[in-house]
């Protein structure tokens, strides 16, 4: 399989400013054919121009990673959430194509909730009912923007501590064929798949020709091969779907397993991680290359 795999621009840094753009290169020497880049806020500093340039020099592309929250919720009962919600992804279209990225991936529709500090709460059937309909409501009114503007939204289910939307593939599956806009997929993360989902691969082969964008990540977001993950048989699910698009790592979890440590949470890496990446970067070639042998 020749999907070109890619690298979360959070492996290096956090945030990534004008002055990060050195890391292009580095993902490049590397062996990473992408970087996914958080879409950057104002305080960033990040010039889209001349980041898109400095991506086409490093002969990577870019794919954009969203970041919402409470007040960006197409999810919300608050009506004016909702609207931020909507401006906040119509906002990324926007920013794909100034930075030349097509895949705007993510939980869209916002509602974070540990990381935000907002615990779950027990709704009713009406609530939750409410709540699906908003959350594609939104996604009806936004990813005909992006298919107008040659991109596409790729919709991520959480794990429970995460989200109280999506959760499953399953979930995101029906979400996608409610909207039923070629402006919106789905995109798949192994580490909050495994999870929710009772079997990976047969939930790569629901989701089919529906995958948009794919997260490599082990169970414990460490580098590929260093978890339980079965990466031939995963990668076997996606070749059997026919799915050929990019396949991004997020090994954030550092080696850094001190007691009280808020392991949920992003930290800088505290040592060169290159040699690591590039072995997690050859399990999931080879375990890509073999899926295709055994097409």
């Amino acid at each position: 399989m020749k999907n070109p795999v890619g690298i979360i621009s959070m492996q290096f840094t956090r945030p990534f400013r004008g002055a990060d753009l050195h890391y292009f290169a580095k993902a490049a020497d590397l062996g990473f054919d992408f970087v996914e880049l958080l879409v950057p806020e104002p305080e960033d500093d990040l010039d889209l121009a001349e980041a898109r340039r400095a991506a086409e020099d490093a002969g990577i592309f870019l794919v954009l990673a969203a970041r919402v929250n409470p007040s960006r919720s197409i999810a919300s009962e608050d009506a004016a959430n909702r609207q931020g919600g909507l401006d906040y992804l119509k906002h990324c279209v926007e920013v794909a194509d100034g930075i030349g990225a097509k895949i705007i991936g993510g939980p869209l529709y916002g509602e974070p909730m540990v990381f935000a500090g907002r615990p779950p709460v027990p709704r009713t059937d009406e609530d939750i009912a409410a709540r699906a309909e908003r959350t594609i409501s939104g996604l009806r009114e936004v990813a005909p923007v992006a298919r107008s503007a040659g991109k596409v939204f790729a919709l991520e289910a959480l794990n429970r501590f995460e989200t109280d939307i999506l959760s499953t593939t399953r979930q995101s599956v029906e979400v996608v064929d409610a909207v039923a806009d070629a402006g919106l997929g789905v995109m798949l993360d192994t580490f909050h798949m495994n999870m929710e989902d009772r079997s990976i691969p047969d939930a790569i082969r629901l989701a089919g020709e529906r995958i948009v964008h794919f997260q490599a990540n082990e169970n414990h977001r460490g580098h590929p091969g260093t978890g339980h993950l079965d990466w031939p048989a995963i990668m076997r699910a996606l070749a059997q779907v026919g799915y050929t698009g990019p396949v991004s790592l997020e090994p954030f979890r550092r080696n850094d397993d001190r007691v009280a440590l808020p392991i949920a949470h992003w930290r800088a890496p505290r040592e060169d991680e290159s040699e690591k990446l590039m072995a997690g970067l050859g399990v999931i070639r080879n375990a890509l290359a073999l899926a295709e042998v055994d097409q």
